[in-house]
């Protein structure tokens, strides 16, 4: 594995600082991490951290407009975006390094000094009213939320990130004020700095970072715990492609078998060579996509695949798909494990040649663990996973009274499904 530094430094508001040198690269990356996401709000809020973010791009004293945050970076021809997950949301810039000093002047202009205009927060409701519709008549995203919606059931986990119709009519500028002044604090935070960095760098850092205040640190979320529900959803909507998710609850991102059900995934539908890949679609064509994934969250997760299938063939599909989930508990080869963790080991050094991935790599991390690990001890956890403890994991998270469906297509009637999906 290549090398990978970083150095960390908590500063007296309580923000966690940390910058990592990226040699070979002329690129920087700044990134503020939050922990709060759709999982931290109440059902009346939902959407809300999403919210947030949007308006965070809609003029400060010092720049007014929107456009007066954008045609800076433009004219620099930097990177830049914000993103909101369930349990974080990230704001991130990345530019040439001689133009570090405006970039880092803007992000934390933005994050300190967002104005939340009572005009712009109305104009950017009708935004994300037209970004939810976006993805719930996508069916190839709008599968995921279905998902979503079944495996984690009762549950913010479960809920649509960007919020729905009915919740966004009742969050205005007062609830998002209030929502962020809850979250957006410095010990919640994490800052990271990656690249081409020098001691100019760390001055403006530090400058910008310590202007951050607020009292009070990291909410702790409500607790995830698995109820019944019903185990098939089925979304009508008129396509000749129907959209597939099926899979499991499954590990927290600090659970001792992570790295065993990662491998996992990886033989089962990670990549072009993995079981359900050559035998859903090169052996049988019954898929152009078919994968599988993993998520992680600090005390659930899920094991999902993921397929888009022909309307008329999707019964046979969804028996294959079971088929190899039922072969998988019986165990995996010595070679598909070995394979398994080059294919991880080439991923991550790939994934890691810019600035952006490496700021990315240590802010999750930090915000979300506590704790930073480098890529190479992340391969050595890899390295020790031994075929017992692939077959230990297919089993314990493959279980029939746990198993979750949903499909978008043109049927009205999931009772075929439901007789479909066996163990």
């Amino acid at each position: 594995m290549p090398s990978f530094n970083f150095q960390k430094k908590v500063l007296a508001n309580g923000l966690r600082v940390i910058m990592v040198p990226v040699r070979g690269t002329e690129a920087i990356t700044l990134l503020a991490l939050f922990g709060v996401g759709s999982r931290y709000e109440n059902i009346k809020l939902n959407g809300a951290a999403h919210f947030i973010e949007h308006m965070m791009f809609k003029g400060t004293q010092k720049r007014p407009t929107t456009m007066d945050i954008s045609r800076p970076l433009d004219r620099i021809g930097a990177d830049y975006n914000a993103f909101t997950a369930k349990d974080h949301t990230g704001y991130w810039i990345t530019t040439v390094g001689k133009h570090f000093p405006l970039v880092s002047d803007v992000l934390f202009d933005m994050l300190l000094h967002s104005k939340f205009e009572a005009t712009e927060v109305e104009r950017e409701r009708q935004v994300i009213l037209e970004e939810i519709k976006m993805y719930q008549e996508n069916p190839l995203m709008h599968i995921d939320d279905l998902f979503d919606s079944l495996i984690f059931a009762g549950h913010p986990l479960g809920w649509n990130i960007a919020g729905t119709k009915e919740t966004m009519a009742g969050i205005g500028q007062k609830e998002l004020l209030n929502f962020k002044n809850d979250f957006y604090n410095p010990r919640n935070a994490v800052v990271v700095v990656a690249g081409k960095l020098n001691k100019k760098v760390f001055s403006r850092i530090n400058q910008g970072a310590q202007k951050f205040s607020g009292a009070g640190g990291k909410k702790q979320p409500l607790v995830f715990k698995f109820t019944k529900t019903k185990p098939v959803i089925l979304h009508h909507q008129k396509v000749d492609q129907a959209q597939l998710a099926l899979g499991f609850p499954a590990y927290h991102f600090k659970h001792k078998s992570l790295p065993a059900l990662r491998l996992l995934n990886i033989i089962l539908g990670g990549n072009m060579s993995s079981r359900l890949f050559i035998e859903v679609r090169e052996r049988r064509g019954l898929a152009y996509f078919v994968r599988s994934e993993i998520d992680s969250f600090s005390d659930i997760g899920s094991w999902k695949v993921r397929a888009g299938l022909d309307v008329s063939r999707i019964e046979e599909a969804v028996r294959v798909i079971m088929g190899e989930l039922a072969k998988i508990r019986l165990g995996v080869t010595e070679k598909e494990l070995k394979d398994a963790k080059e294919f991880i080991r080439g991923k991550t050094v790939l994934s890691l040649e810019e600035s952006a991935a490496q700021a990315e790599w240590c802010a999750k991390q930090e915000l979300l663990m506590g704790k930073i690990f480098t890529p190479k001890e992340k391969m050595a956890e890899m390295d020790k996973v031994t075929l017992k403890d692939v077959k230990m994991v297919a089993n314990e998270l493959i279980k029939k009274e746990k198993l979750r469906c949903a499909v978008i297509g043109p049927w009205k009637d999931n009772n075929k499904f439901i007789k479909s999906v066996k163990l």
